[in-house]
């Protein structure tokens, strides 16, 4: 069975174009799609995920094109090392067959993370206490439905016991999908305050500063992998340490130590990359609308509007650009320090890595071009036998870039430069992708302030 889809793969993957039969009539129809390879992915799962379906009607002039359209929905399912097809055409009827190579779903993943926003703000330190560490299990594909499970079971200087159930398809429509989650936090330290753009750590030897319990639910629409709308319930409880608030009166609101909140997200998201890991055409919009309402008088409610655009070209050759944006409103008539967080986080402007930029709005920009360097199918390792783990994909970048951002902080902006003031960052850097979505950036940056360094990332930068 290896054999033959080993077989099937290259043949699909190399010369589909070699073992189609050209269609002569200007239009035709699908008469049938098969699958090969997924031997835990449900074929009924794989139909829902295609734009075709048997007894359409194509130009021939289109047909190819809309084949591999398909092959990159499955493929950016991301439960698959590779995908192909192959088709025939006899008197206008099509036969598609896409073939794949399944990935290994469950993942029994150790932890061992560097307990700060990121490497660079940890290798400033070099405290070997703040890491944590234990497993993190996750069961992909479920059933063979594209179900997740994911329990993280983790120590050290950040304890988390998180669990969550995603199910992508709760309709017979298979456009609606639900998942259920439960965590809970307590670190031996907290942020209590930023100053000079550094954020400012209380540590409590015995017991902990802060500690989070949360729930979540959501609910989701689904046109297809790509185009996705999103509902979202997440009820916060959150108590911090007397010392956190005589360090910080302003650490929340009313001047109390805990606090309950609901927050109900409404999202967006249209994602059109030709890849879901590390795009290089395509483009990619995501929308959020956010309301906290916090309980029993505990803070005043915060509406939040956050988008985020960017768009993918390929130029000639092996170059590429892209250039996107995003931004961030956030209203609400009293702000508590735990929710001014801007740039820094999530979002940053590249360069300024070491500091954080609280605020209530920002708005950034980020540009960057690319060069292929290295481009490789897969290294065969022969010593290890199974063909979930023995094809490792290689691909090599070099990119330059700019980041442009500005924050507007009108309330804790005493003491913190950086904020309402415009930020810019340049720099080169290179970027190796490799199997299992891992992404892994070394990049030099020069920032506005004329302050040099070399950072460390494994995410896309945008």
């Amino acid at each position: 069975m290896i054999l033959r889809t080993f077989l099937l793969l290259c043949l699909s993957l190399f010369c589909h174009t070699l073992a189609a039969q050209s269609c002569q009539t200007a239009s035709v129809v699908i008469d049938s799609i098969g699958f090969e390879g997924n031997e835990v992915s449900k074929s009924r799962m794989l139909l829902f995920e295609l734009n075709i379906a048997p007894g359409d009607t194509l130009l021939t002039a289109d047909l190819e094109e809309k084949l591999e359209e398909n092959r990159r929905r499955l493929f950016n399912l991301r439960l698959f090392h590779e995908v192909g097809y192959t088709y025939t055409c006899r008197e206008g009827l099509v036969s598609v067959t896409y073939t794949m190579q399944e990935r290994w779903y469950l993942y029994p993943i150790p932890i061992f993370d560097l307990a700060d926003r990121n490497f660079n703000a940890w290798l400033e330190r070099r405290d070997w206490d703040r890491v944590d560490y234990g497993i993190n299990l996750i069961r992909r594909n479920f059933r063979g439905r594209n179900e997740e499970v994911r329990i993280r079971l983790q120590q050290g200087f950040n304890k988390r016991l998180e669990f969550t159930y995603r199910v992508p398809y709760v309709s017979r429509a298979h456009k609606l999908g639900m998942d259920f989650g439960i965590a809970d936090y307590r670190s031996r330290a907290i942020d209590y305050r930023t100053l000079n753009n550094r954020q400012r750590f209380f540590v409590q030897e015995s017991g902990v500063p802060i500690q989070r319990t949360l729930l979540t639910t959501g609910l989701t629409h689904r046109q297809s992998v790509q185009r996705q709308e999103g509902l979202r319930l997440t009820y916060v409880q959150e108590q911090v340490a007397d010392t956190v608030l005589a360090l910080n009166p302003e650490y929340y609101t009313a001047d109390k130590q805990d606090r309950q909140y609901l927050r109900l997200e409404l999202a967006k998201v249209i994602n059109l990359r030709n890849s879901f890991v590390y795009p290089l055409t395509g483009s990619y919009f995501e929308a959020i609308v956010a309301q906290t309402f916090f309980l029993n008088g505990n803070g005043a409610p915060i509406t939040t509007l956050r988008a985020k655009y960017v768009d993918y070209h390929h130029l000639s050759g092996k170059y590429y650009y892209f250039v996107g944006g995003e931004a961030q409103a956030r209203f609400s008539k009293q702000y508590a320090y735990a929710d001014n967080v801007a740039l820094g986080f999530r979002s940053l402007v590249r360069g300024y890595e070491l500091q954080v930029v609280g605020g209530q709005h920002f708005g950034l920009f980020k540009q960057g071009l690319t060069r292929e360097l290295f481009q490789h199918e897969g290294v065969h390792l022969k010593f290890i036998k199974s063909p979930k783990f023995n094809k490792v994909p290689l691909a090599l970048y070099a990119n330059v870039f700019t980041d442009a951002g500005y924050v507007i902080d009108e309330e804790f902006e005493k003491g913190n430069p950086l904020a309402n003031r415009f930020l810019a960052g340049i720099g080169a850097g290179l970027h190796l992708v490799t199997f299992y979505d891992f992404v892994f950036r070394a990049e030099y940056t020069v920032n506005r302030e004329k302050t040099g360094g070399f950072y460390l990332s494994g995410r896309f930068p945008f």
